[in-house]
């Protein structure tokens, strides 16, 4: 499902499936992380918006998270921090989490699990984020 990163004007990674568009935008919290004992934190703000026609609910999540080992952690779970938001057409849903790694860089990626008013389940994607240090380059391992 994974495609190119695009970006936004504000330099947000963005995927837009269905007329649901994705917005993500990660940033390393140094005050959190210990690099000595291993320990990287992200905080990511994601946005979900939908340009389409008709009402829809967002129902599951699913993350592959990679570290810069290779290493991947699949997540999966109901709605989004405790949260099964509904979207009407124009309407926007923002929500922030975080993500721990062992090492300083790595990569997420995902899909949410919507359904709409027909009862009709499809998957929009999450674009594929790079979690990078900052002042490094910005890329999707």
């Amino acid at each position: 499902m994974a495609s190119d990163p695009t970006f936004d004007s504000q330099g947000r990674y963005v995927a837009v499936t269905r007329g649901v568009t994705v917005r993500v935008k990660p940033a390393y919290l140094p005050r959190q992380s210990d690099p000595e004992s291993g320990r990287h934190v992200w905080a990511y703000e994601v946005t979900i918006e939908n340009g389409g026609s008709e009402t829809v609910q967002l129902l599951n999540r699913h993350w592959r998270i990679t570290d810069g080992h290779g290493r991947v952690e699949i997540v999966d779970g109901p709605g989004v921090v405790g949260e099964q938001p509904v979207l009407q057409p124009g309407q926007r849903h923002t929500y922030a989490s975080g993500c721990p790694l062992p090492t300083p860089s790595g990569i997420m990626v995902g899909h949410y699990e919507m359904v709409n008013e027909k009862g009709e389940r499809f998957l929009v994607e999450i674009p594929a984020f790079s979690l990078d240090l900052p002042g490094g380059d910005r890329a999707v391992n």
